[in-house]
């Protein structure tokens, strides 16, 4: 089992000790609590005041405001008496630092928490490519430790809290020489300060490890808590993706790494970074917090209800049921898996359609699911035909309905003849109450690519054996839904063609944790060298037994999926809880996007905003939005300042950074190539630095109807 968590097959929170940030517990038994950040320049006290009071009514449990220099650090004392006149003085306020030492000495006077980004902090970046010997390394980390132990020391005397905040974009010369840009080197640079802490008897410390990328973040996370493990550090986390951007992909990108973390236990304290107001951060950060809590507690609670189960019963003819939840003895755990580096599960190529197939080299495909009945072929033709070209280039590529009775599947042939131009292939859910035998009577002998799934119990081999059969008989592709605990003759016995899922009708008790079940179905295939493509499905109910809003949908999508895919599983994937086929489909798309799966569209890097920004973000990021967002594939960054911007946009094609005011400098990759160009020409020179670069294409002519 990975030392990471208690486990990957069961939500359990990690037990962490508890930091007081003023009033406010973090970590121990608090709930999740909710942060965000101030995007008004901090020395406009009013605004920033007005600003803080937004963001507390809207149930902000946190408010940081930045201090990039001694002044706006100054700024910090009156902005702490206006917010407590105002009645919040139970509100924390949190000073964000990164190069000043001296900035942050004077925020830690007024402020009930300082954050330092350690790659920052007392180090200036000359990005001088040399190897450190052992005594050079060990005299910057002497430095740093005098630069470092007056804050210490001083957040001691006052009872102030810090954070480590590490981001993945702005290490240390030190750190980058050493370990690259990686999640060790991430956890490398806040160890370092911990230690510092530590020496001086000071453990009230907050840490996190942000990342543009998810895989990095979550890689960076699980990293952490496994080395502070070994060196006996229990310290509460703060989750957060930085620079996840706006609208339905910021809050994907944002609910994938924070939302998997927590599945794992992993968390105490979260912000959802948005290229928006702020206020629009809370009521997701709220809504993600409440459904990780949710689960927390159903684990919690059935836990308990098993160990006094357990110490209730004494009879031993009546011995305790084994737990759904966890591995049966000698099952394999999710050592197969390696949680601290990404490789995508091998999988046997599969062909869908002419144009269509799931292998490991391809992207996973999605699956549209339908709602109408078989017998309205002609609307579910018409409907899949109308949504093409609304979805652009994220097609229509699957689609799935269900077959209930015999005369569905008696309007299959109908169904194939519509459907074609529309969609790429057709998967057909059986209901498993139908008899084999009369559902190969009802089959169209000359079908459109067509895969059937049909869900087995775990001692159904027989009729597995006949469904197979059944389908190589009539060249269709098989897919069967099964639980991670069914009999080992199914998944030992892969047949070609053969897709696997979870099973939609999950045995009672239901699981909780879907991913555990997905993990633990994906790690009992590698058990019998089954690379069978696994679909995963976001049907209704499998994480929310109610119907929820689009944002909860999103939610439950972003979680399940986008954590299984970053564990490298998942060959077909579809969001089965919304019924809207465009809607569902495009959700599908982006969580794709948001996991690094699969781009259909410009990806967009732009960061929060804060009083260190030259420019407005939330106009920008739009504007060169409707300019560049029709470039398939290309990477594009939007920051407003420099000082995580070079470092967060390093995987970017392109960046735009805020360099002064007024003043706009651009980026192919990691170098910046145009400095200081007015901001009323940036838009156009980033533009022509695409077209520069073999990438720009002019957009298609929109239809005038």
């Amino acid at each position: 089992m990975s030392s990471y968590c208690s486990s990957r097959f069961a939500t359990l929170r990690r037990v962490s000790r508890e930091v007081k940030v003023g009033s406010v517990g973090v970590g121990g038994a608090n709930p999740i609590r909710i942060q965000s950040m101030t995007t008004t320049l901090t020395q406009n006290v009013d605004d920033t005041v007005k600003q803080s009071i937004a963001l507390a009514e809207s149930g902000c449990e946190i408010v940081r405001v930045t201090a990039p220099n001694k002044k706006a650090a100054q700024a910090l004392k009156d902005i702490r008496a206006d917010f407590t006149a105002a009645g919040f003085g139970h509100i924390p306020l949190v000073a964000d630092i990164h190069f000043l030492p001296s900035a942050a000495m004077e925020a830690v006077e007024h402020v009930e928490k300082v954050r330092v980004n350690p790659g920052n902090y007392a180090d200036s970046k000359k990005f001088k490519i040399l190897e450190y010997s052992d005594s050079q390394y060990d005299a910057e980390l002497q430095r740093l430790h005098d630069d470092f132990s007056p804050l210490v020391k001083r957040a001691k005397e006052l009872g102030r809290t810090l954070r480590i905040g590490t981001n993945h974009g702005s290490l240390s010369d030190r750190i980058m020489n050493r370990y690259g840009d990686t999640p060790l080197g991430m956890v490398e640079s806040a160890l370092e300060f911990l230690r510092i802490a530590q020496s001086h008897s000071y453990y009230d410390m907050i840490l996190s490890m942000k990342a543009s990328n998810p895989k990095v973040m979550i890689e960076a996370y699980r990293l952490l808590v496994e080395h502070m493990d070994k060196e006996d550090m229990h310290y509460p986390l703060h989750l957060g993706v930085t620079e996840a951007g706006d609208g339905e992909d910021g809050r994907i990108k944002s609910a994938i790494g924070i939302g998997s973390l927590l599945m794992d236990g992993l968390g105490d304290t979260i912000r959802v970074s948005l290229t928006e107001d702020p206020v629009y951060e809370i009521p997701v950060a709220r809504a993600l917090a409440q459904k990780i809590e949710k689960q927390w507690q159903v684990e919690s609670d059935r836990r308990a209800e098993r160990k006094s189960l357990i110490t209730d019963t004494l009879d031993p003819h009546n011995p305790i049921p084994e737990d759904p939840q966890t591995p049966a003895p000698g099952t394999p755990t999710i050592d197969s898996i390696d949680p601290y580096h990404f490789e995508r599960r091998q999988i046997t190529t599969v062909q869908l359609s002419d144009s269509t197939k799931l292998g490991f080299e391809e992207p996973p495909t999605v699956i549209t699911p339908v709602t109408h009945p078989i017998s309205e072929y002609v609307t579910i033709a018409a409907e899949a035909k109308t949504s093409r070209p609304k979805l652009g280039d994220s097609k229509l590529e699957g689609i799935l309905l269900k077959a209930n009775t015999i005369a569905d599947l008696e309007k299959l042939t109908e169904l194939c003849e519509g459907i074609k131009g529309a969609a790429e292939f057709i998967v057909v859910e059986l209901n498993p109450q139908l008899p084999l035998d009369e559902v190969s009577l009802a089959l169209p002998h000359q079908p459109f690519p067509l895969a059937i799934l049909r869900d087995f119990g775990d001692e159904d081999y027989n009729d597995y054996k006949q469904f197979v059969h059944l389908c190589s008989q009539f060249k269709i592709r098989p897919i069967i839904g099964v639980s991670p605990t069914v009999a080992d003759g199914i998944l030992s016995e892969p047949e070609a063609n053969l897709i696997v899922t979870l099973h939609s009708r999950l045995p009672a008790p239901a699981p909780k944790h879907v991913i555990g079940q997905y993990r633990l179905l994906a790690d009992r295939l590698k058990q019998w060298k089954n690379q069978a493509p696994l679909w995963i499905r976001n049907f209704p109910g499998a994480q929310t037994p109610e119907p929820g809003t689009f944002l909860s949908n999103l939610l439950d999508a972003s979680i399940l999926t986008g954590s299984l895919l970053c564990d490298g599983l998942g060959d077909m994937i579809s969001v089965e809880s919304d019924n809207d086929l465009v809607r569902s489909t495009r959700l599908a798309y982006n969580v794709l996007q948001g996991a690094g799966s699969r781009i259909t569209k410009t990806e967009f890097v732009a960061c929060p905003s804060c009083g260190r920004t030259l420019f407005d973000l939330q106009s920008t990021t739009q504007r060169i939005r409707e300019k560049t967002g029709h470039l398939k594939g290309v990477k594009i960054a939007i920051m407003g300042c420099i000082v995580n911007g070079p470092g967060e946009m390093a995987d970017a094609d392109f960046g735009y950074v805020g360099g002064a005011p007024g003043k706009i400098n651009l980026y192919v990759g990691k170098e910046c190539v145009k400095y200081n160009i007015p901001q009323a020409e940036a838009d156009e020179r980033l533009i022509d630095l695409i077209r520069d670069h073999g990438k720009w294409v002019d957009p298609k002519p929109v239809a005038i109807s």
